[in-house]
């Protein structure tokens, strides 16, 4: 049989992986059920920074004079509080039990009491504290026949004088939650896709249908045109959600369409082929290992440890300070560098030359992976039986 040239031999691979999963069912549903995952987080989020900022207060008593103080004092700190005038403290209270109110006031304005279910918010608290320490002030200044709106202004006009060394910037909060949407995203995407290399590289061992293909084809465009294939599978999922998210998102007010949030997103689609080219050709060459699909997990079960710890332990890095000099490292790091980087680019962390030097330790990483990936796949994949030793593998 006539053996293809090696650009139309990977091009016919990874055309009959793109014909193949796409039109699957388990794309379709794995689509949907991520983009539902993706939307209901940032319906979540919309939600969550709404309830944030709102509050009800039942006042009672004496208490009832300082309504129009709380709303204006919580107006100034960027939160709503909605007062409700009880009659009933008893009944006041038992709103407090059912969680219609989140807290129940009386007393005088100078001596506010709380009455809270298990725990008041700060906000809240601070809020109550700001109007009762008002009241007081006015009295002083009273007894000592000052105006107290004319002191007041003198006070709310002074002000400390900013001189940050490394200001954050407004959106802040936006770049951080897009960083951790695209670092979780990347990290799903490649270790799914990468099992389905694993799991495919078996299937056509078992089946002996690798033994027909390596008629036309070497073993090593045949695991090229697998992974690309089933890389831009990937790449398509990814683009899908990434366009639903950054819709949905713009919309609900939780992200602006910025150039920082268009930058990220291809900085992430640049990482993902990056990281998948790095991982998917260890999955491939490691799949060829093992002859039965319940042999798979035993032969990838490391990969995914590396995976998962290095995904865990750099998601937490990265949301408590993703300029930090651990974050960094750990980023730099080639096989954690696909999910990280971009995470740290989207927070606008990460400088030129991280990015950079990144980019080069992964790429030629990539580049001898792909060789050894290849070695490996074309001493194993035709042979049939028992687990194969790794080392067996690379000696031939």
């Amino acid at each position: 049989m006539r053996t293809l040239n090696g650009r139309r031999a990977v091009w016919l691979v990874m055309k009959r992986e793109l014909n193949t999963r796409l039109r699957t069912r388990s794309f379709v549903i794995g689509t949907v059920v991520m983009l539902v995952l993706l939307l209901g987080y940032v319906g979540f989020q919309t939600a969550l920074a709404g309830a944030a900022d709102k509050r009800t207060v039942g006042l009672t008593g004496q208490a009832i004079g300082i309504a129009q103080q709380l709303q204006t004092k919580a107006a100034q700190s960027g939160q709503q509080i909605s007062t409700v005038i009880v009659t009933d403290p008893a009944e006041g209270k038992q709103k407090v039990e059912d969680g219609d109110f989140d807290a129940l006031v009386s007393g005088s304005a100078a001596k506010l009491t709380a009455t809270y279910k298990s725990s008041l918010d700060n906000s809240l608290r601070t809020v109550l504290d700001q109007v009762a320490q008002q009241q007081v002030l006015d009295g002083v200044l009273s007894a000592a026949q000052l105006e107290p709106a004319d002191v007041m202004a003198q006070v709310n006009g002074t002000h400390v004088q900013d001189d940050a060394l490394s200001p954050e910037p407004a959106d802040h909060t936006e770049r951080l939650i897009l960083g951790v949407i695209v670092a979780f995203l990347l990290y799903i995407s490649i270790i799914t896709y990468g099992m389905m290399v694993a799991q495919g590289v078996v299937e056509e061992k078992s089946s002996r249908v690798v033994e027909i293909l390596l008629a036309s084809v070497r073993p090593w465009q045949l695991l090229l045109g697998k992974v690309i294939g089933l890389g831009l599978v990937g790449l398509t999922q990814l683009v899908i959600l990434a366009a639903a998210g950054l819709v949905a998102a713009t919309a609900t007010g939780v992200l602006s369409l910025t150039g920082f949030a268009t930058g990220a997103l291809l900085w992430g689609l640049l990482w993902y082929l990056l990281g998948f080219l790095l991982y998917a050709t260890i999955y491939g060459a490691l799949g060829s290992l093992v002859s039965r699909q319940e042999d798979t997990q035993s032969v990838v079960g490391p990969i995914n440890i590396v995976l998962i710890i290095g995904f865990v332990s750099g998601f937490n890095l990265l949301l408590q300070d993703p300029d930090g000099t651990a974050t960094k490292v750990v980023s730099l790091i080639p096989l954690l560098s696909p999910i990280l980087m971009p995470a740290r680019i989207a927070t606008g962390a990460a400088t030129g030359w991280e990015i950079g030097l990144s980019l080069g330790l992964t790429v030629a990483l990539v580049a001898l992976l792909t060789w050894l990936g290849g070695k490996i796949y074309g001493n194993s994949v035709l042979r049939i039986g028992s687990r194969i030793k790794l080392s067996e593998a690379l000696r031939g």
